[in-house]
């Protein structure tokens, strides 16, 4: 049986990001399981509907990959409750002037500096991938949300924490099935 594919997005624009690590960790660690692209949304401009008919090509590039994938990761901190605005323009791009996300697999995962990881986060981003134009298929439970991320990852960007990746790799077994169950077309 072929691995699947799955683009794995960083959800931060910003130069250093645990949650990039993070999806570059799943990369290199979970091989046997499926193939994990890492891919940014740094180069991908603020939404603007004006260009709904036009997009950039980096929107329309990152739209073709989403399209031919078997599945999305999306990694994003915590920004004051909520998922940082760099993703949610990224999302406005992908809901409006394309739509890869109709009825394709998601898993959501994501590291933060505080206690609570990124519960908050989650659930925002959850909210918008279910909303009309998105309509994503998102991985029920398996909330992957790891906190204190200082601590973590070793200096080659290893996560130490042997529970954490057991469970991360858990979920993502459980992301791997589900993707196999909730097949989608690929766009011509």
């Amino acid at each position: 049986m072929t691995k699947p594919h799955f683009i794995a997005l960083v959800g931060t624009n910003a130069d250093f990001s645990y949650n990039r690590i993070l999806l570059q960790f799943m990369s290199r660690t979970y091989t046997d399981q499926a193939e994990i692209e890492v891919r940014e949304i740094a180069d991908i401009p603020l939404f603007n509907e004006n260009q709904m008919k036009n997009p950039p090509v980096s929107v329309t590039a990152l739209s073709a990959a989403i399209d031919a994938a078997d599945g999305v990761i999306i990694a994003s901190p915590e920004y004051d409750h909520a998922i940082p605005a760099a993703l949610k323009s990224v999302l406005e791009w992908l809901s409006s002037a394309t739509h890869p996300f109709q009825n394709k697999p998601v898993m959501v995962v994501g590291t933060s500096y505080g206690v609570q990881g990124t519960v908050r986060a989650q659930t925002n981003l959850r909210q918008v991938l279910d909303a009309p134009g998105v309509q994503a298929c998102v991985l029920p439970g398996n909330e992957f949300m790891l906190p204190t991320v200082k601590d973590k990852f070793d200096q080659q960007g290893q996560l130490v924490d042997d529970r954490s990746v057991s469970f991360l790799g858990q979920c993502l077994a459980n992301f791997v099935q589900f993707a196999a169950l909730n097949p989608v077309s690929v766009s011509a």
